[in-house]
Parts: C-alpha cells; structure tokens; sequence
C-alpha cells in the first residue's frame, strides 16, 4: 500500500526505479520532465495515461520511491487511489496530479497515504521540493498505509500450515510481483527456510532479543532473501538455547517491516500465541489451519473464540486441510462440531505431503492445493473471489 515516503527502498535485491510518471497531457508532463532533471533524478519511466493505467501496470511490476499519477478525467478519483495503494508497495512516495481543486478530495487522498495533491497547471517549485522531499525521505508522511499482516496458525503440529503459508507466500510474491516477507516464530524447530531451500541465520533470534536494534540497516542485511520479491526471517536455534519471544519485541519487529513490505507473513506456533495476544490482536488476517480430526474440531472452537469475531481490521479464515484423512470426521459431524462450514477446503491428496518433504519447487506443482488456495490469493492481492456466495465474498466484499 501507499506508505511513508521516507522509507527506504524495500530490498537490495530489489532493484527499484526512482520514478514512474502517469500523466495525461503534454504540458503538465513537459514541467515533471524539467523538475525530475532539476534535482538530478534521471532513472524515470514515464507513461501516457492516467491513474487507471498506473494501478494496472503496478500490479505487475515492482514499485518505484516516486510514484506520479493523474486523476484528469476519472471517475471516482478518491475510489481509484484506494486501488491504487492495494497495489503499490510500501515505500513508495504518492503524488497524485489532477484539474479538480477540492479540500475534502484533497483530504481523502491524504487519508489513503498520498504525500501531496496538485492540481494543474503545476506551480514548479512546489512540485520540485515534494518530489525532492520524497526521494531524499526529508518528507513526514501523514495518513499513511502500511502492509498487510497475515498470521498463520496451526491447530496443531503436523496440520501443514507452514506448508500453505509459504505457498500462499511464494505465490504473492512471484505470481502477483508483491514485495512479501515471511516470519517464522518457531525458533527451534521452524522449517520455513527448508521448505524455501533456504538456510537459517541469526538475524530472528537478534531481532527478538535486543528489538532496538532493528533498523532498516539490520534488516537489509539480516534477511534471507530466497527471490527477488520474497524475504525470509528464520533462525534455527539449539533446543537448549532459551528464546521466548517478548510481545514488546516481536511488535516492534512487525513495525519495522509493515513499513517496507507490502504483505508480512507470521508463521506462529499455537504455543506462543498466548504471551502474544497483543501481536494477534493487531490489524490482520489469521488463518486458521486444522485437519477434520475430533480434537481438531474442539480446539478451532476455542480459537475462534480466543481471537474474537471478524472486524473490519481483523479477520479469521479456517482452512480445513488434508480434508479426508483416515482419523477425519464425516464432514456432517465436523461442520456440526465447529458451528460453520470451514472457509477453504483442501481435500487429501499424498502428493501435497510428499512435496511438502521436497520444498516449495515441488508444493507448486501440486494442483489440487493450488486450487484451494485461490481463493484466499485473490483476497489478499486485492483480487475479486468468482464465487458470490462463498464465506471470503461476504467477508472482503
């Protein structure tokens, strides 16, 4: 989403352009041309066309620090930029440009995280010291977005969540072109990084134990980053080797990052969760994953009710994975256990465990967990669900 300008650029590894210009008439692109060379930025990609443009050429691609669109012309502008901050990264400095002189549109962008509004013709020094502000990070952001959290919890071990969140976040990151960080809280026995094909360090367990050490330095050079859009957090601990996450400190973590990635997956430990509540009470989506088995059904009872209802900030979503195992329940008695119908379904299948074994190479190759997923994916990436009736329509519209 939209956020502070002053951030850095998201990731070494991810190579950002300074600019990306989307202007609609010749005179107000001749006067950006000249204020963008004013301060010596060169690295610029201009575009014909307007904010509708931008939002569709950014779900692809990765962000630039400067973002400059155009509003002439299009309807619903407040509705447009809400869009727009689904899918732009965090980092990323919003001017939005237009013929339209009203304080109360000019406050809704605001709200949305846009650092300025003009409207044309462009006043040039104006413009010159926001675009400058922007990349230099002198400029305090107001109203800004952040990423969005997503909290992965199982039921109980052996119930493949880690397996989905990482092929939720593989596939956000290099299916959808987001900029993802993946978290695994576990510690000690965590295999996030060996379903990545990816080798733990030390940077997590830091992290957790001295919190005012985090910067944007830290994490640039702490992370694994396993692509170009996908970063991960993992340390792998001996079992003698104390580290109890501190809610202060894991906060603090989550902080720093919703302000440099655009998605921010939690894998949590159900043990932990409750010295965290204040973490898991946060703005977020939790899913929830179990099998069908009898205690499965108890327990995703209790954790419903631990995490409280869906808000407009807060929601849960049950996937019910490896759907008919030999220890599962009739589907008829599980639902009837849990009270409602579970929000995705992933029936059995021997190739999802056996993949799981092989890394995310292979998990992506298994079809039907792809297709359950689906759904999910297009929630978070902002996309619409093709089914009206099911549970995630209803929740995220």
């Amino acid at each position: 989403m939209i956020d502070s300008p002053g951030s850095p650029p998201a990731s070494p590894s991810v190579p950002l352009l300074a600019a990306m210009v989307f202007v609609a008439d010749r005179e107000s692109e001749g006067v950006i041309r000249q204020c963008l060379s004013d301060i010596g930025i060169l690295n610029v990609e201009f575009t014909s066309g307007t904010i509708n443009a931008a939002i569709l050429e950014l779900a692809k691609r990765t962000s630039p620090r400067l973002l400059v669109v155009d509003i002439s012309g299009v309807n619903d502008p407040a509705a447009q930029v809400n869009r727009l901050a689904e899918v732009c990264e965090p980092g990323t400095g919003v001017i939005v440009i237009g013929e339209i002189n009203d304080i109360t549109l000019y406050r809704e962008f605001k709200d949305a995280g846009v650092v300025e509004y003009f409207f044309k013709p462009l006043v040039r020094d104006l413009f010159v010291r926001t675009c400058n502000g922007i990349l230099t990070g002198n400029i305090e952001s107001h109203g800004s977005r952040m990423g969005k959290l997503i909290f992965v919890l199982g039921i109980s071990g052996g119930v493949g969540a880690t397996t989905i969140a990482v092929n939720a976040a593989w596939s956000l990151a290099e299916t959808y072109q987001r900029l993802v960080m993946f978290v695994d809280l576990d510690v000690h026995s965590g295999d996030a990084a060996l379903q990545l094909n990816t080798v733990p360090n030390e940077a997590l367990r830091e992290a957790l134990e001295h919190p005012e050490r985090v910067d944007d330095l830290f994490i640039e050079r702490g992370v694994i980053h396993v692509t170009k859009r996908l970063n991960l957090l993992a340390s792998l601990e001996p079992f003698d080797n104390i580290v109890a996450p501190e809610e202060k400190a894991v906060l603090s973590l989550l902080a720093t990052l919703l302000h440099r990635y655009r998605y921010v997956f939690v894998d949590m430990p159900i043990s932990l969760v409750p010295q965290l509540m204040k973490v898991l009470y946060l703005p977020s989506i939790c899913l929830l994953v179990s099998n069908a088995s009898l205690t499965a059904a108890r327990d995703i009872v209790r954790w419903r009710e631990k995490i409280g209802p869906n808000t407009l900030e807060r929601s849960t979503l049950h996937i019910l994975n490896n759907s008919e195992a030999s220890n599962s329940l009739p589907e008829s008695e599980f639902m009837r256990a849990i009270g409602h119908p579970p929000d995705v379904i992933i029936p059995q299948d021997r190739e999802i465990g056996a993949a799981s074994k092989l890394g995310i190479a292979e998990v992506r190759k298994v079809v039907a967990l792809q297709r359950s997923l689906e759904p999910v994916l297009r929630l978070l990436a902002g996309k619409k669900v093709k089914s009206r009736d099911s549970f995630l329509g209803r929740v995220f519209g």
